[in-house]
Protein backbone atom coordinates (compact mmCIF):
# COMPACT_ATOMS: atom_id res chain seq x y z
CA UNK A 1 0.00 0.00 0.00
CA UNK A 2 1.21 3.79 -0.58
CA UNK A 3 1.34 6.09 1.32
CA UNK A 4 -0.19 9.40 -0.21
CA UNK A 5 -0.08 12.77 1.35
CA UNK A 6 -1.38 15.80 1.12
CA UNK A 7 -0.05 18.88 2.61
CA UNK A 8 -1.93 21.68 2.94
CA UNK A 9 -0.91 25.58 3.49
CA UNK A 10 -3.14 27.92 5.25
CA UNK A 11 -5.26 29.76 2.48
CA UNK A 12 -5.41 26.05 0.46
CA UNK A 13 -7.54 25.92 -2.79
CA UNK A 14 -10.22 23.94 -1.70
CA UNK A 15 -11.08 22.58 -4.90
CA UNK A 16 -7.78 20.67 -4.72
CA UNK A 17 -9.23 17.76 -2.13
CA UNK A 18 -11.10 16.85 -5.23
CA UNK A 19 -7.78 15.33 -6.44
CA UNK A 20 -8.81 12.69 -3.40
CA UNK A 21 -11.10 10.86 -5.07
CA UNK A 22 -9.08 9.89 -7.47
CA UNK A 23 -7.50 7.35 -4.81
CA UNK A 24 -10.47 6.43 -3.13
CA UNK A 25 -11.74 5.04 -6.68
CA UNK A 26 -8.15 3.30 -7.26
CA UNK A 27 -8.76 1.60 -4.34
CA UNK A 28 -12.49 0.62 -5.02
CA UNK A 29 -11.65 -0.04 -8.58
CA UNK A 30 -8.47 -2.32 -7.80
CA UNK A 31 -10.75 -4.02 -4.76
CA UNK A 32 -7.87 -3.71 -2.82
CA UNK A 33 -6.51 -0.84 -0.84
CA UNK A 34 -3.59 0.72 -3.13
CA UNK A 35 -3.85 3.76 -1.65
CA UNK A 36 -3.98 5.43 2.19
CA UNK A 37 -4.08 9.25 2.13
CA UNK A 38 -3.80 11.73 4.47
CA UNK A 39 -4.71 15.40 5.38
CA UNK A 40 -1.41 17.07 6.48
CA UNK A 41 -0.19 20.52 7.67
CA UNK A 42 2.69 21.81 9.16
CA UNK A 43 1.30 21.83 13.00
CA UNK A 44 -2.10 19.98 12.51
CA UNK A 45 -5.01 20.88 13.50
CA UNK A 46 -8.12 22.50 11.44
CA UNK A 47 -6.46 24.53 8.21
CA UNK A 48 -8.63 27.29 6.36
CA UNK A 49 -9.00 27.38 2.84
CA UNK A 50 -9.58 30.11 0.65
CA UNK A 51 -13.21 29.50 0.85
CA UNK A 52 -12.54 29.88 4.34
CA UNK A 53 -13.96 26.00 5.24
CA UNK A 54 -11.67 24.69 7.58
CA UNK A 55 -10.16 20.88 7.26
CA UNK A 56 -8.91 18.73 9.72
CA UNK A 57 -5.37 18.10 9.96
CA UNK A 58 -2.52 15.66 11.03
CA UNK A 59 0.95 17.23 11.46
CA UNK A 60 3.42 16.20 9.29
CA UNK A 61 5.86 14.64 11.69
CA UNK A 62 7.18 12.30 8.73
CA UNK A 63 7.57 12.50 5.50
CA UNK A 64 8.98 9.41 4.23
CA UNK A 65 5.49 9.32 1.97
CA UNK A 66 5.44 7.68 -1.57
CA UNK A 67 3.83 10.66 -2.92
CA UNK A 68 3.89 14.45 -1.14
CA UNK A 69 1.05 16.26 -2.47
CA UNK A 70 1.61 20.06 -1.68
CA UNK A 71 -1.83 22.18 -2.39
CA UNK A 72 -1.67 25.71 -3.92
CA UNK A 73 -3.02 29.11 -2.90
CA UNK A 74 -5.58 30.98 -4.59
CA UNK A 75 -2.65 33.58 -3.85
CA UNK A 76 0.56 32.38 -2.89
CA UNK A 77 1.77 34.04 -0.21
CA UNK A 78 5.61 34.63 0.10
CA UNK A 79 7.61 34.05 2.69
CA UNK A 80 6.53 30.74 3.42
CA UNK A 81 6.86 29.27 7.37
CA UNK A 82 10.45 28.28 7.55
CA UNK A 83 8.87 25.12 9.16
CA UNK A 84 6.66 24.43 6.16
CA UNK A 85 9.67 24.68 4.06
CA UNK A 86 12.14 22.58 6.15
CA UNK A 87 8.82 19.83 5.52
CA UNK A 88 9.29 20.23 1.99
CA UNK A 89 13.13 20.24 1.96
CA UNK A 90 13.01 16.79 3.93
CA UNK A 91 10.21 15.03 1.41
CA UNK A 92 12.92 15.89 -1.35
CA UNK A 93 15.10 13.53 -0.19
CA UNK A 94 12.57 11.29 1.90
CA UNK A 95 9.59 11.14 -0.42
CA UNK A 96 9.96 8.81 -3.56
CA UNK A 97 7.82 11.53 -5.01
CA UNK A 98 6.74 15.28 -4.45
CA UNK A 99 3.80 17.11 -6.31
CA UNK A 100 2.74 20.70 -6.81
CA UNK A 101 -1.01 20.85 -7.54
CA UNK A 102 -1.39 24.43 -9.27
CA UNK A 103 0.10 27.23 -7.49
CA UNK A 104 1.77 24.75 -5.35
CA UNK A 105 4.49 24.92 -7.15
CA UNK A 106 5.66 28.52 -5.43
CA UNK A 107 6.27 26.51 -2.99
CA UNK A 108 8.33 23.85 -4.22
CA UNK A 109 10.51 26.81 -5.82
CA UNK A 110 10.67 28.26 -2.57
CA UNK A 111 12.06 25.61 -1.18
CA UNK A 112 15.02 24.99 -3.95
CA UNK A 113 12.91 21.87 -5.01
CA UNK A 114 12.65 22.91 -8.90
CA UNK A 115 15.57 24.90 -9.42
CA UNK A 116 16.58 23.42 -12.84
CA UNK A 117 13.58 21.82 -13.52
CA UNK A 118 11.16 22.08 -15.98
CA UNK A 119 7.78 23.34 -13.98
CA UNK A 120 4.38 23.85 -14.73
CA UNK A 121 1.37 26.09 -12.89
CA UNK A 122 -1.87 27.83 -13.45
CA UNK A 123 -1.23 29.73 -16.65
CA UNK A 124 -2.37 32.92 -15.07
CA UNK A 125 0.59 33.23 -12.52
CA UNK A 126 3.32 31.34 -14.83
CA UNK A 127 5.37 34.36 -15.56
CA UNK A 128 5.49 35.38 -11.68
CA UNK A 129 6.61 32.13 -10.76
CA UNK A 130 9.19 32.54 -13.73
CA UNK A 131 10.37 36.12 -12.27
CA UNK A 132 10.08 34.78 -8.96
CA UNK A 133 12.33 32.20 -9.68
CA UNK A 134 14.45 31.98 -12.57
CA UNK A 135 16.34 29.03 -12.09
CA UNK A 136 13.24 27.08 -12.59
CA UNK A 137 11.91 26.32 -16.60
CA UNK A 138 8.84 27.25 -16.52
CA UNK A 139 6.29 26.03 -19.37
CA UNK A 140 3.01 27.60 -18.80
CA UNK A 141 0.77 25.60 -21.55
CA UNK A 142 1.63 22.49 -20.72
CA UNK A 143 -0.72 20.47 -17.99
CA UNK A 144 1.07 18.25 -16.15
CA UNK A 145 5.39 18.03 -16.31
CA UNK A 146 7.27 15.24 -14.71
CA UNK A 147 10.74 15.54 -13.87
CA UNK A 148 12.38 12.66 -11.82
CA UNK A 149 11.11 12.55 -8.44
CA UNK A 150 9.46 15.84 -8.74
CA UNK A 151 5.55 16.30 -10.56
CA UNK A 152 3.51 19.68 -11.33
CA UNK A 153 0.58 20.39 -12.79
CA UNK A 154 -1.31 23.39 -13.78
CA UNK A 155 -4.29 25.21 -12.59
CA UNK A 156 -7.58 24.22 -10.63
CA UNK A 157 -9.18 20.77 -12.05
CA UNK A 158 -5.35 19.83 -13.31
CA UNK A 159 -4.72 18.37 -9.81
CA UNK A 160 -6.95 15.59 -11.20
CA UNK A 161 -4.60 14.63 -14.30
CA UNK A 162 -1.58 15.00 -12.01
CA UNK A 163 -3.51 12.10 -9.66
CA UNK A 164 -4.53 9.85 -12.75
CA UNK A 165 -1.15 10.52 -13.63
CA UNK A 166 0.43 8.93 -10.61
CA UNK A 167 -1.90 6.15 -10.69
CA UNK A 168 -1.27 5.11 -14.18
CA UNK A 169 2.66 5.32 -13.64
CA UNK A 170 2.37 2.83 -10.33
CA UNK A 171 -0.90 0.53 -11.62
CA UNK A 172 -1.25 0.63 -15.48
CA UNK A 173 -3.54 2.55 -17.62
CA UNK A 174 -6.90 0.09 -17.22
CA UNK A 175 -6.93 1.27 -13.93
CA UNK A 176 -6.31 5.36 -14.07
CA UNK A 177 -8.92 5.01 -17.48
CA UNK A 178 -11.24 3.02 -15.30
CA UNK A 179 -10.84 6.20 -12.63
CA UNK A 180 -11.30 9.03 -15.11
CA UNK A 181 -15.01 7.17 -16.31
CA UNK A 182 -16.16 7.04 -12.65
CA UNK A 183 -15.38 10.81 -12.41
CA UNK A 184 -16.74 11.72 -15.81
CA UNK A 185 -13.31 13.30 -16.45
CA UNK A 186 -11.00 13.17 -20.34
CA UNK A 187 -8.54 10.44 -19.49
CA UNK A 188 -5.84 11.53 -20.18
CA UNK A 189 -5.38 15.40 -20.92
CA UNK A 190 -1.84 14.97 -22.00
CA UNK A 191 1.08 16.47 -20.11
CA UNK A 192 1.68 18.67 -22.96
CA UNK A 193 -1.72 20.14 -24.09
CA UNK A 194 -2.91 23.69 -24.17
CA UNK A 195 -4.37 25.33 -20.77
CA UNK A 196 -6.62 27.55 -22.59
CA UNK A 197 -8.17 27.80 -25.56
CA UNK A 198 -6.13 29.64 -28.19
CA UNK A 199 -8.84 32.53 -29.20
CA UNK A 200 -9.33 33.13 -25.51
CA UNK A 201 -5.25 33.39 -24.74
CA UNK A 202 -4.74 35.91 -27.59
CA UNK A 203 -7.74 38.34 -26.46
CA UNK A 204 -7.65 41.22 -29.01
CA UNK A 205 -8.39 44.44 -27.82
CA UNK A 206 -9.45 46.31 -30.93
CA UNK A 207 -12.61 45.01 -33.14
CA UNK A 208 -10.18 45.01 -36.21
CA UNK A 209 -7.98 42.05 -34.71
CA UNK A 210 -10.85 40.24 -33.25
CA UNK A 211 -12.48 40.69 -37.03
CA UNK A 212 -9.23 39.39 -38.09
CA UNK A 213 -9.01 36.22 -35.96
CA UNK A 214 -12.84 35.43 -36.22
CA UNK A 215 -11.97 35.83 -40.38
CA UNK A 216 -9.18 33.26 -39.89
CA UNK A 217 -10.78 30.62 -38.04
CA UNK A 218 -13.71 30.40 -40.78
CA UNK A 219 -10.85 30.07 -43.43
CA UNK A 220 -8.49 27.63 -41.88
CA UNK A 221 -7.82 25.82 -44.98
CA UNK A 222 -6.92 28.60 -46.99
CA UNK A 223 -2.64 29.74 -46.69
CA UNK A 224 -3.89 32.85 -45.37
CA UNK A 225 -1.29 35.39 -45.33
CA UNK A 226 -0.79 38.41 -43.79
CA UNK A 227 -2.21 40.67 -46.64
CA UNK A 228 -5.37 38.72 -46.76
CA UNK A 229 -5.80 38.87 -42.77
CA UNK A 230 -4.99 42.14 -43.08
CA UNK A 231 -7.06 43.36 -45.47
CA UNK A 232 -9.68 41.36 -43.44
CA UNK A 233 -8.87 43.76 -40.88
CA UNK A 234 -9.36 46.92 -43.06
CA UNK A 235 -5.80 47.70 -42.10
CA UNK A 236 -2.44 48.43 -44.35
CA UNK A 237 -0.10 45.14 -43.99
CA UNK A 238 2.51 46.89 -41.88
CA UNK A 239 -0.07 48.44 -39.58
CA UNK A 240 -1.76 45.22 -39.22
CA UNK A 241 1.08 43.40 -38.24
CA UNK A 242 2.19 45.96 -35.87
CA UNK A 243 -1.57 46.32 -34.41
CA UNK A 244 -1.48 42.19 -34.03
CA UNK A 245 1.16 41.32 -31.71
CA UNK A 246 0.78 44.85 -29.84
CA UNK A 247 -2.71 43.42 -28.95
CA UNK A 248 -2.24 39.36 -28.53
CA UNK A 249 1.86 39.48 -27.70
CA UNK A 250 2.18 36.87 -30.69
CA UNK A 251 2.86 37.41 -34.70
CA UNK A 252 0.19 36.35 -37.24
CA UNK A 253 1.89 33.49 -38.13
CA UNK A 254 2.13 31.92 -35.05
CA UNK A 255 -1.12 33.00 -33.88
CA UNK A 256 -2.70 30.97 -36.68
CA UNK A 257 -0.68 27.63 -36.12
CA UNK A 258 -1.82 28.08 -32.80
CA UNK A 259 -5.62 28.22 -34.13
CA UNK A 260 -4.91 25.40 -36.87
CA UNK A 261 -3.36 22.93 -34.33
CA UNK A 262 -6.41 23.77 -31.83
CA UNK A 263 -9.01 23.23 -34.36
CA UNK A 264 -7.22 19.92 -35.98
CA UNK A 265 -7.11 18.42 -32.18
CA UNK A 266 -10.86 19.26 -31.61
CA UNK A 267 -11.35 17.10 -35.33
CA UNK A 268 -8.83 14.52 -34.10
CA UNK A 269 -10.73 13.66 -31.27
CA UNK A 270 -14.44 14.38 -32.21
CA UNK A 271 -14.36 12.85 -35.68
CA UNK A 272 -13.08 9.48 -37.72
CA UNK A 273 -11.20 11.65 -40.18
CA UNK A 274 -7.74 10.42 -41.08
CA UNK A 275 -4.96 12.42 -40.02
CA UNK A 276 -4.44 13.67 -43.39
CA UNK A 277 -7.44 14.20 -43.94
CA UNK A 278 -7.55 16.69 -41.06
CA UNK A 279 -4.07 18.53 -41.63
CA UNK A 280 -6.05 19.59 -45.16
CA UNK A 281 -9.20 20.96 -43.62
CA UNK A 282 -7.44 22.63 -41.25
CA UNK A 283 -4.75 24.33 -43.89
CA UNK A 284 -1.59 22.50 -42.92
CA UNK A 285 0.17 21.91 -46.40
CA UNK A 286 1.20 18.17 -45.52
CA UNK A 287 0.83 15.90 -42.09
CA UNK A 288 4.42 16.13 -41.23
CA UNK A 289 4.01 19.73 -41.20
CA UNK A 290 1.31 19.34 -38.84
CA UNK A 291 3.06 16.97 -36.94
CA UNK A 292 5.88 19.24 -35.96
CA UNK A 293 3.01 22.14 -34.96
CA UNK A 294 1.74 19.13 -32.93
CA UNK A 295 5.02 18.90 -30.74
CA UNK A 296 5.44 22.21 -30.46
CA UNK A 297 2.12 23.23 -28.75
CA UNK A 298 1.27 19.63 -27.44
CA UNK A 299 4.48 17.57 -26.46
CA UNK A 300 3.21 15.04 -28.66
CA UNK A 301 1.88 14.04 -32.27
CA UNK A 302 -1.45 13.54 -33.30
CA UNK A 303 -1.46 10.11 -33.62
CA UNK A 304 -0.35 9.88 -29.92
CA UNK A 305 -3.79 12.57 -29.20
CA UNK A 306 -5.76 10.18 -32.04
CA UNK A 307 -4.84 6.58 -29.99
CA UNK A 308 -5.74 8.62 -26.21
CA UNK A 309 -8.73 9.78 -27.70
CA UNK A 310 -9.97 5.70 -28.91
CA UNK A 311 -8.64 4.48 -25.59
CA UNK A 312 -11.30 7.43 -23.50
CA UNK A 313 -14.40 6.36 -26.09
CA UNK A 314 -13.40 2.89 -25.35
CA UNK A 315 -16.27 1.07 -23.68
CA UNK A 316 -15.29 0.00 -20.05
Amino acid sequence: MKRIGFLLPPGFQVLHLMAGTVYELANSLAGENCYTVSLLSEHGGVVASSSGTGVLTQACARVDYDTLLVAGQTVPTTPSAPGLLAILRRAGVEARRVASLCTGAFLLAEAGLLDGKRVTTHWALARELQRSYPRVRVEEDRIVINEGRIWTSAGMTACVDLCLALVESDHGAALARGIARRMVVHYRRSGGQSQFSALLALEPKSDRIQRALDYAKRHLRKPLSVDELAEAAHLSTRQFSRTFRIETGQSPARAIEVLRVEAARAMIEGSNHSIDAIARETGFSDPERMRRAFLRAFGQPPQAIKRAAREQAAPA
